[in-house]
């Protein structure tokens, strides 16, 4: 009975050991409201001790919790994830809340940390301490939903406040301008393709032939090229969202695709036996190899400079191409499928401002409406 009623919860126990004095069986037991929770519970406990990794919550740091956490429970995200998770926890988790038991951290703990990281001679940015917030927050979910922990304290906790950069789409001026200076460039393809299709960098750079359909003048976006963390190499990981997206593109498009597919074949004639696409990948190097990412993009750079506009960035070529396919009149249901965006709604908050020049289009439109009810 508890205050008066009924009260019922389950009860398990498991055998973690032995006393090494006595030789007696040393025995955890785990209660819930309902037999689902008790179970979970018991699961997560009998694999730790399987595994020699068992230890009672109320002596367990939490510099312990997360290598077990990401020794078991990360899951199946992408390699880049993983290694991201895991400096978080080397460079910034352990070293500042490893050493305080998890069941004794708190929200002011976690949060003394992340002010701390924001200052200093090399502060963090909102950007990374949200990052950082996110592997702090799920291994400690974790450990709530194993019954180490009643409650997540840093649910509590306040963020800084991410600043978005500034977008700067290419008008039609500027665009003619970057088409005349990169005409002839080694990357004028790779620059084309992303400007008139709004693929990311990494969506480029690890486009495949297999993806590319002609007949059907459509791309297959599933892939994109990622670099390692650890700097052991590069990889070809799904997309962003992790869902594919077919788009059909212009002809212009696809005429540029099948130049660069002239241009590989002729490579790999003169590279022989020395050509490598082991991912047949659309765009590399004279030997077949996949290009840096680091070396595309410090190029385009310099070709803005010379263009006349070195604040633009790489991803404002895919900006540019969503407001170019605002203004031609594309819904913005098939902007938001081209762009591979989750929701209307995000491409909407994305693009709804559009620029002045779409705003004076709207305001021409609504006068000839005016001036034909006349």
């Amino acid at each position: 009975m508890r205050n008066g009623q009924a009260y019922t919860y389950w009860e398990a126990r498991l055998t973690i050991g032995s006393d090494p004095g006595t030789g007696k069986q040393i025995q955890k037991s785990f209660s819930g409201k309902t037999q689902k929770e008790v179970r979970e519970k018991l699961q997560a406990a009998a694999v730790a001790v399987n595994d020699s990794t068992y230890l009672e919550p109320s002596k367990i740091t939490f510099g312990e919790w997360l290598k077990i956490w990401q020794d078991d429970y990360i899951g199946d995200v992408k390699p880049l994830t993983v290694a991201a998770y895991k400096q978080s926890i080397r460079l910034y988790l352990t070293p500042n809340l490893g050493a305080i038991k998890l069941q004794s951290l708190t929200a002011v703990d976690i949060q003394k940390v992340y002010n701390k990281l924001t200052k200093g001679e090399k502060p963090l940015s909102a950007k990374t301490i949200k990052n950082l917030h996110g592997v702090c927050h799920r291994a400690l979910q974790q450990a709530v939903e194993i019954g180490y922990i009643r409650f997540n304290p840093s649910d509590a906790c306040k963020l800084p406040r991410v600043e978005k950069h500034e977008m700067k789409p290419l008008d039609d001026e500027k665009i003619q301008a970057f088409m005349k200076t990169v005409s002839g460039h080694k990357y004028e393809y790779i620059y084309l393709v992303t400007l008139f299709t709004g693929m990311r960098e990494g969506e480029v750079l690890g486009l495949t032939w297999d993806c590319v359909d002609f007949d059907s003048n459509s791309i297959l976006i599933n892939r994109q090229l990622q670099k390692m963390r650890d700097g052991s190499g590069y990889v070809l990981a799904s997309t962003k969202s992790d869902k594919a997206r077919r788009i059909t593109a212009a002809p212009f498009v696809m005429n540029i695709l099948k130049k660069q597919q002239e241009k590989q074949n002729s490579e790999k004639k003169t590279a022989q036996d020395m050509w490598s696409n082991e991912w047949d990948l659309v765009f590399t190097n004279g030997l077949g190899e996949h290009l840096c990412a680091v070396t595309v993009y410090n190029c385009f750079k310099r070709i803005c400079r010379d263009a006349g506009f070195e604040y633009t960035r790489f991803h404002d070529l895919r900006h540019s191409y969503a407001v170019a396919a605002l203004r031609a009149g594309d819904d913005i249901k098939t902007v938001q499928s081209n762009l591979g965006h989750a929701t209307a709604s995000f491409t909407l908050d994305v693009y709804g401002h559009c620029t002045d020049q779409m705003k004076l289009e709207s305001a021409n439109r609504m006068e000839r409406f005016i001036s034909s009810l006349g």
